[in-house]
């Protein structure tokens, strides 16, 4: 019998090797369908679900109030999880609703999300009414939102790496509302930036940036130490390209690219050459202005996935400028801004950036930060510095003698006002949760999850609204967090990580060296670690959005088995060298899926430029009644700050003058 040569492959790569490739909570794996299946019957497209029946009784224990229920460190396929998308897409669709059991809670308000968005607006809640009854519902099976934590332990050492939402960092300084909550939670961050951070450890210990060119791609295989993003000095990315498999004349022109090159157009203005570079993508810009090599346009392609999500074929050359890509020297522009943020054209103007800091797990620890400030008997502790390895009593977040309770694994499915909207003081929340179908009233709900999604859950709302809301395409991306276990192999190639224009993940890197509290991070390489890797499922060619709907469909479509084989191959072609076996080396996998990723931004490629007040996400957030919007959807940035300040805004228009 003939050997099936993917077999063997997937042998050599470890496919068969014993780590976790489920979700299981409390030793039963979570299966989608009998969390979905007897909420929704059918699935007739494009009708309107009918009214349900009504019973009365009270919500039963769910997973998250058993003793022991800790999502964090969970593997497998992550983010938004089995379980987690399929009621609210079946509803979607049209499929009708169950019976609703009435639970006969009655709160103040309801916040519908549990990301940073959602809890701060909890909390500034209760600022304003200090004794008010809140309930936060979420329909992933942990809070935070994007906001997640990866959790692992590695040797008998906590090791942790963010899911989501990587750092605090914004293009423009933090205002006071987001500020101040930094502060209330105890949260200095310019000192923190200084105490906690050692960005420059593993350059160090000797190890650079590096670029991984893949033959299909390039003509053959290369690892290009010393040349790993846009800041290379380019004396020394000379001297490594000479080994690059490029032609002569892409070496020439990727070295031109990173240096001073002569101004394009000398006889436009600064004005006039940001005008110019707004209505040209990069790609356009690199091709057409300056003239460069294929090869070197599709050196950079993917350069722009981190934060935009798409390639340099759907970003303005303005935006590129502003980020601080090469190619604009020669224009002599005045200093700008390092991101999108709803600027007109001609308005990228630099007013400063916010502090940059990263914690262990991201901007999870602010997300338990605000859960440890609304629920305290949930998060032990009292300080910041052992907030990070505190384990969160996931018991205790939905008690009933508790002014305000997080209820997880549980998907609004509609929200209305109890009247007319104009007069009316209350609403009424319908809800799955594994299987069934629940009601909650309020005085008032604060809708802080996708404002997408917002048009299904209230259909009353005006048809104008409800098309901006659905004009806010989020953009698909994936953060895998992999432990391996030493990075001896990164040692050895002396490289820290890599990126890979050609590759499935589009780049990687050993975890970040950040130290607080009792939290170290690891020193020796012989150590076990995390290594992140970064996938944005784009479709180059197509206009901005329509590629985030693509690379949505892509992702909710890809098993979990693809997304492995194809960690274990990028990770043993680049590393082997290094003595990296995929098969030996890496013990677990966590792929935090996010067809619903980042906030969308205004890209002047695509989005007419228009006053902010006529922007789809102002237009989309109108109040409706008793019911108000948050989300960073509804702020036009995919930033930490603005979801706070969006919570803040939606919970003030609860709050009538």
């Amino acid at each position: 019998m003939a050997k099936d040569p993917q077999r063997t492959r997937d042998d050599q790569l470890g496919m068969g090797c014993p780590i976790t490739r489920r979700d299981f909570l409390q030793g039963v794996a979570i299966s989608a369908g009998a969390l979905t299946g007897s909420l929704l019957e059918g699935c007739h497209q494009g009708t309107s679900p009918p009214a349900a029946a009504t019973a009365s009784a009270a919500p039963p224990p769910a997973p998250q109030d058993v003793p022991g229920y800790y999502p964090p460190t969970l593997t497998g396929m992550r983010g938004s999880h089995a379980g987690s998308f399929e009621a609210a897409h079946a509803f979607r669709d049209g499929a009708p609703i169950a019976a609703v059991s009435d639970t006969g809670e009655h709160y103040d308000v309801v916040v519908v999300g549990a990301g940073i968005s959602g809890l701060a607006a909890a909390h500034f809640y209760r600022e304003r009414s200090p004794n008010a009854r809140i309930l936060i519902i979420d329909n992933h099976d942990d809070f935070g939102g994007h906001a997640k934590r990866n959790e692992f332990d590695l040797g008998g050492r906590l090791t942790l790496m963010n899911g989501g939402t990587f750092e605090i960092d914004s293009p423009r300084p933090y205002g006071p509302v987001a500020a101040g909550l930094l502060v209330t939670l105890g949260i200095d961050a310019e000192k923190l930036a200084k105490a906690i951070q050692h960005p420059e450890y593993y350059r160090g210990l000797g190890l650079q940036g590096s670029t991984f060119l893949d033959r299909e791609t390039f003509g053959s295989d290369a690892l290009i130490v010393g040349v790993g993003g846009w800041h290379d000095d380019v004396k020394a990315a000379a001297a490594a390209l000479r080994k690059a498999p490029l032609s002569a004349k892409a070496k020439s022109d990727f070295i031109r690219i990173l240096g001073r090159d002569r101004d394009y157009w000398p006889g436009l203005s600064a004005a006039e050459k940001k005008d110019k570079l707004s209505r040209m993508s990069y790609q356009d810009y690199l091709k057409e202005v300056v003239t460069a090599d294929p090869a070197v346009i599709a050196f950079f392609q993917p350069r722009t996935h981190g934060e935009w999500g798409v390639g340099i074929d759907a970003v303005s050359a303005l935006d590129c400028w502003g980020f601080g890509m090469p190619g604009f020297a020669g224009l002599k522009l005045p200093k700008g801004s390092i991101a999108r943020m709803g600027f007109t054209p001609a308005g990228y103007e630099d007013t400063g950036g916010s502090v940059v800091l990263h914690f262990p797990d991201g901007n999870a620890t602010i997300a338990r930060a605000l859960v440890r400030n609304l629920i305290p008997a949930a998060v032990p502790g009292t300080s910041i510095d052992d907030l990070v390895t505190a384990r969160v009593a996931y018991q205790e977040l939905d008690r009933s003698s508790a002014p305000v309770r997080l209820r997880l694994s549980s998907t609004a499915l509609k929200v209305e006002n109890d009247g007319d909207p104009a007069s009316a003081r209350s609403v009424r929340v319908t809800y799955s949760r594994f299987g069934k179908a629940y009601r909650v009233t309020a005085g008032g709900c604060v809708l802080a999850g996708y404002n997408m999604m917002i048009p299904y859950l209230c259909p009353e709302l005006p048809a104008e609204q409800k098309a901006a809301l659905h004009a806010l395409v989020k953009t698909p991306l994936v953060y895998t967090s992999v432990a391996i276990r030493n990075w001896q192999s990164f040692k050895k190639l002396g490289i820290y990580g890599a990126y890979t224009p050609g590759g499935y993940h589009t780049y990687f890197y050993l975890n970040q060296t950040v130290d607080i509290g009792d939290y170290r991070s690891t020193r020796s390489p012989d150590e076990a670690t995390l290594v992140h890797m970064v996938r944005t499922p784009c479709k180059p060619g197509l206009p901005e959005h329509e590629q985030n709907k693509a690379g949505r469909q892509e992702l909710l479509e890809t098993p979990f088995s693809t997304f492995e084989r194809n960690i274990r191959e990028q990770l043993g072609r680049i590393l082997g060298p290094g003595g990296f076996d995929p098969a030996q080396d890496i013990t677990a996998i966590t792929v935090n899926r996010w067809p619903h990723g980042y906030a969308p931004e205004y890209n002047p490629l695509f989005d007419p430029d228009v006053p902010e007040n006529q922007r789809a996400y102002v237009r989309g957030r109108v109040p409706f009644g008793r019911i108000t919007i948050a989300n960073s959807d509804s702020g036009g940035g995919a930033y930490t700050n603005i979801a706070i300040e969006q919570g803040y805004r939606a919970v003030g228009e609860l709050f009538p003058s």
